[in-house]
Parts: C-alpha cells; structure tokens; sequence
C-alpha cells in the first residue's frame, strides 16, 4: 500500500489526540486555514479532515489525488457535496457524538432563560439586592418550566435527547413540521401552529436553502411574548436583526444562542451589540465537552482506517 497523504487544515479544533491510523501514511497538521490557503493544502492530499474549513468546488477538482473528505462533526454545509459526489470523493462525518452534550447545552440556555439567570446576575452586580428593604430580591419575571410547552424542529438524535430532559421537568413536547409541508406527518405539529403555542422553542435542524431563516421576523411577530427562543444548530436558522428587534421591543422574553451566521464574528453581529439581559450567546462551544471531543476522535478515527482499508 502506498503511503497515504493526510491533510488536518483545522488541528487546533480538537485537543491532542493519539490518532492511530493502521495503514502507511504522512499526516500534516494545520491549526487552521484561510480560505485562501485551502486549495494550495490540499492539492496532493489523499484524505483531507476539516472541521468548519470550507472546502468549494475549486479545490475540490484541483486535487487529483484526493479520495476522502473527512468531517469531525456532524454538519456538512462547509463542503460542497455535489463537487465531491461528482468527482467520487467520499465524505464521512462523525454522527451522534453530540446528542448529550448539546441536548445539556440547549436544557441550561432554557433554564437560565426561563429563571431569569443573566437578569439576576446583572442586578446583583449593580447592587439591587444588597440596598433592597426586603430579604429578597426581584426583578424580571420568573416562570418554572413545569406545564410549559417545548416546541422542537429537529427530531434527530439532539432533538430526542433534549426532549427526554424536558420531559423530566414536565414540560409538554410538540414536535415542529417543516415551514413550507403541505400535510402534517403523524406525530408532528404543523409549523404555524407549534410557533404560535410554544412557551419554548428549540432548533435543531441543518441548515439549508429550507431552513434557512426558519425563524424571521413573521415567526417572531406570531411567538408569545414571553416564549424563548434557543438555537444550538446553525446560526443561520434565526434572522438576527430580526432577532434583536424583537427582543428590545418585548416581543420575545429572551433567546438563548450557540451560533451566528458568521463564525467567528469577525465582522461583528447584532446580537453581540445588543448587551442584552435576556439573551446569552455563547461561542459555538455547546458540542464540546470532555466526552464528547473523545468521541469524535475516536470515531473519525475509526472512520477513516473503514474507509481504507474497504478501498
């Protein structure tokens, strides 16, 4: 067997981590690249791994010799797929390393949300409770997610687990049709009607050309006015201007985010302007416990020693 080319172009996405590939190979690591280096990395690459590095149709068909793109995630939208499926090039990712770790992520933005843990926080520091007559404190309304209703779209291994947890609290799930169905599927909630019930609404779906902006100023308007808005998927499932708007004016109670549209945010956001105390961002980090990057390594891993030695 012929030593075979790996290219990492985002090592420094996942810890060290003691890969052992059981076939010949040269690997070389980049802690991350720019769009602009990518095609120049990969041109005599055999295996290419990338995490969120954007692989476009031009790199793709100016590497001969490439065989196997492989994801340490589960989402898929930084590859152009057509290209790869055009030239034969396989494409793996890791599935299910998440479900936990993210279903936990999006259940503590719920909690912290509906208990009003940034709102507290921020009063606490400018001294609210410590001049107050009373033993107590309060301020922004608290609600117990007990009764409440947890409108999911997304019913992958994430969306169940999240559910599971909810449940555990007593919350009532509805699971979200998709935006523009012209039939409801058994078990589903048609999409109108879950956001206009939900208390809670939690987005764990791809992002593509359907979902894209699943949640717009039209869906905001149609929420209730204390619901809370999570989004663990794509920062793209959520219009952010529109966002902001309805959290400044009242419209929403608060939202709760992992991801924007752009990531990292280089050119700045809306939501990270808006210093609100019902929204809490978080850097794109709900995946990423402990646990779940051994997973992920060991599944890649595991996913490419399949992949040659099936050749």
């Amino acid at each position: 067997m012929n030593t075979c080319e790996i290219v990492f172009l985002d090592r420094a996405t996942l810890p060290e981590f003691p890969f052992n590939f059981d076939f010949p190979h040269h690997i070389t690591n980049y802690s991350h690249s720019s769009p602009d280096q990518v095609a120049a990395r990969i041109a005599q690459a055999n295996i290419v791994v990338s995490n969120k590095v954007r692989i476009n149709a031009d790199a793709i068909n100016n590497s001969p010799q490439l065989q196997l793109i492989a994801v340490p995630a589960t989402g898929l939208d930084h590859i152009d797929q057509q290209a790869a499926q055009q030239r034969n090039i396989d494409i793996r990712n890791v599935r299910g390393y998440g479900n936990d770790t993210v279903a936990e992520h999006a259940m503590m933005l719920i909690l912290a949300l509906m208990r009003q843990l940034p709102a507290y926080q921020r009063d606490v520091a400018a001294g609210l409770w410590q001049n107050s007559p009373f033993f107590c404190h309060f301020g922004a309304p608290i609600r117990d997610l007990n009764g409440k209703t947890l409108g999911i779209f997304g019913k992958g291994g994430i969306g169940q687990a999240l559910a599971e947890r909810a449940q555990a609290f007593g919350m009532r799930i509805l699971w979200g049709e998709h935006k523009h169905a012209t039939s409801c599927r058994h078990g589903y909630t048609p999409f109108t009607q879950l956001i206009q019930e939900a208390d809670v609404i939690s987005l764990h779906c791809p992002l593509n050309e359907q979902t894209r902006n699943l949640i717009d100023e039209a869906e905001l308007k149609m929420m209730k006015p204390q619901a809370v808005l999570i989004n663990v998927g794509r920062g793209g499932l959520v219009a952010e201007q529109a966002l902001v708007a309805a959290l400044k004016y009242g419209r929403l109670g608060g939202a709760g985010v992992d991801v924007l549209s752009e990531e990292p945010p280089v050119h700045g956001n809306p939501l990270l302007r808006a210093q609100l105390p019902n929204l809490i961002i978080t850097p794109h980090m709900a995946w990423g416990s402990e646990e779940a990057i051994q997973r992920i390594c060991t599944i890649l891993e595991n996913n490419i020693n399949a992949f040659m030695h099936k050749k």
